[in-house]
């Protein structure tokens, strides 16, 4: 029996995340997910204003700034007592559904399938038209992704002011009003954007992909056309199934959302799933049906994450946040907390998103095979389909009626939660407001799920539980390992990613055990 640990900094994440796994006769038979840098934003807001939130949190990310802030006003809100008006609600949600899309298409072809042209695919037959779509800096869907993602950001900046870091939502709505004129430009925007991604991604119009409806209806709509299997989408499907991507990252098989993009009042709009949101919030047991959401069930360990133990997991609004690291306790190995739902672990992001609003596909593929990398990665491909017809009628709805503010008075005392489904799954802000202040501030990240170490229990997280059994060809290019940890796009933090001659200058470091 031959054993090996592999530690692999991974770049191309947003932060700093290194993945250390142990490899048994050639598969990982455990991991361990590290996050690696501690910042402090929890400790940073005490004794700060009531709104000064709205400014600092939007700088935890550079991705995704416009979930922290929307998270953080809605907080506000529920100590406020108020609920925005209409225009402002549907606005909130155009920008926020704009940031999913920009990043979904980002990490897929600038983060996630630079993998896709390792040197360890140069045998398959697809490789060399890979390389000419997705080799870093050169390829063709690369380059054009950056380019056309930018209309996105556009979109934002009309609305928001400013990208990244914008401070446009508040308490009782907005303070960025976009007059007609500037919807239109919105929606113009957003139009030549959905061209491009019907033509070039989905090789189709997003009312014949909305009939794909079960694995069966895929296979039919890939072999339809030669523009359904030269899209970005077919090609990339295609591709993960030549090399075995739809048989690696099982992980959890529970799926969490905390809920988004409330639907505003008299909107033409209708929830997938039925009820006041857009996406639906929920809990998804393995082998069972999807249960209503509870916030009262979250909690989060620190067992093994740097920071001083609590003699039990504690809900956010009892968490703290107070670093130790000795360097000295082999239990500790990581600045992220592990959430738990229900003292469960829980995969969150645009599967889980998919599945607990019962898309019909999604849920199909995953009964089949499991969740995996190329589900993963094909939930994140599809939303924008989901996302932009619902974009195109708020920003019709919001030129019609320009109230975008509502005053909620001064916030002086209370509690609040402002919880969302952001571009990677359940964010959530809990605030504690006294005299004025911020008294107590924690932060649930997407990631804290998804790249959660073990908790108190020992039990891991979802990307560790997702490492575990994938088969490594190569120590020393664990290419594999690297599919399964983008396929949840990771986002620790932002950070410079570091490359030398155009190339990753990070090390894979070997040892034997």
């Amino acid at each position: 029996m031959s054993k090996l640990m592999v530690n692999v900094p991974l770049n191309r994440v947003e932060g700093d995340l290194e993945i250390r796994a142990e490899i048994v006769d050639g598969r990982v038979s455990e991991a361990w997910a590290c996050g690696t840098l501690y910042r402090g934003f929890e400790r940073i807001l005490v004794g700060r204003a009531a709104l000064d939130g709205l400014v600092i949190t939007p700088r935890i990310c550079g991705i995704c700034t416009t979930a922290h802030l929307t998270a953080a006003a809605r907080a506000l809100d529920a100590i406020a007592g108020t609920a925005p008006p209409a225009s402002a609600v549907a606005i909130r949600n155009v920008a926020l559904m704009a940031e999913h899309i920009q990043s979904d298409l980002r990490h897929t072809f600038l983060m996630f399938a630079a993998d896709l042209v390792n040197p360890a695919y140069a045998g398959e037959p697809l490789f060399e038209e890979a390389m000419r779509r997705y080799e870093p800096f050169r390829g063709e869907t690369a380059i054009e992704t950056i380019r056309e993602t930018k209309k996105l950001v556009e979109l934002l900046t009309i609305v928001g002011g400013q990208w990244p870091h914008s401070s446009f939502i508040v308490p009782g709505g907005l303070v960025s009003v976009s007059s007609p004129g500037d919807l239109l430009q919105c929606r113009l925007l957003l139009r030549r954007f959905r061209q491009w991604y019907q033509s070039r991604i989905l090789g189709c119009a997003i009312e014949r992909w909305a009939e794909v409806r079960s694995t069966a209806d895929l296979d039919r709509w890939l072999e339809e056309s030669e523009a359904h299997r030269n899209g970005d989408l077919g090609f990339c499907l295609r591709f993960m199934r030549a090399t075995g991507l739809d048989q690696i990252g099982r992980g959890t098989g529970s799926f969490l959302s905390f809920g988004s993009l409330d639907l505003p009042g008299g909107t033409a709009v209708r929830a997938p799933a039925g009820g006041g949101q857009f996406v639906p919030a929920g809990f998804l047991a393995p082998g069972g049906g999807v249960s209503e959401f509870h916030e009262e069930k979250v909690t989060e360990h620190v067992a093994c994450s740097w920071f001083q133990d609590d003699e039990e997991a504690r809900h956010p609004m009892r968490g703290e946040t107070r670093p130790y690291a000795t360097g000295q306790e082999s239990a500790k190995y990581s600045w992220a907390k592990a959430p738990r739902y229900e003292g469960s672990p829980a995969e969150t992001g645009p599967l889980a998103e998919a599945l607990i609003a019962g898309n019909p596909l999604f849920s199909d593929l995953v009964r089949g095979q499991g969740p995996n990398v190329l589900v993963r990665q094909l939930a994140r491909l599809a939303r924008p389909a989901e996302l932009m017809p619902a974009m195109e009628t708020w920003l019709s709805e919001a030129a019609q009626d320009p109230t975008f503010y509502k005053t909620p008075g001064e916030i002086t005392e209370g509690e609040g939660v402002g919880l969302i489904h952001a571009t990677r799954g359940a964010l959530g802000h809990w605030v504690r407001i006294e005299q004025g202040t911020i008294s107590h501030y924690q932060i649930v990240t997407p990631t804290a799920w998804n790249a959660s170490p073990r908790d108190g229990g020992g039990a891991p997280g979802p990307i560790e539980q997702a490492l575990a059994g994938t088969p490594v060809r190569d120590a020393a290019n664990p290419v594999e390992l690297g599919h399964v940890v983008r396929s949840f796009d990771p986002c620790l933090v932002c950070t410079v990613h570091a490359l030398q001659r155009g190339r990753s200058a990070g090390r894979v470091i070997v040892g034997a055990l």
